[in-house]
């Protein structure tokens, strides 16, 4: 299994608009997608308060490749996120069970 990790630094005052869009498109999304085995998404803390992200649990690559393509390396842009996010970061790891 693949654990993807995908974190979001959105721009200064967009906080809510990207924490709606997170919550009700995002979220709903990632835990209907074919091949997802788990979704942990993770909301801001006072401490850093534009930040989130999401762990993902994948069956396998090609599961992961079928949801965002070939090049699985770079963060998969949403639309209706485009203009929230200042910064995405995307790493991926084997899960040790």
């Amino acid at each position: 299994m693949i654990m993807r990790i995908f974190q979001v630094l959105v721009r200064e005052g967009k906080e809510k608009e990207f924490g709606d869009f997170f919550h009700n498109t995002a979220i709903p999304l990632m835990k209907g997608m074919d091949g997802i085995v788990q979704v942990l998404p993770g909301a801001p803390r006072a401490d850093s308060p534009r930040e989130f992200c999401f762990v993902m649990i994948w069956r396998d690559l090609a599961s992961l490749k079928a949801f965002v393509g070939q090049d699985y390396q770079s963060p998969h842009i949403d639309p209706a996120e485009a203009e929230l996010v200042e910064a995405r970061a995307i790493k991926h790891y084997d899960l040790v069970a």
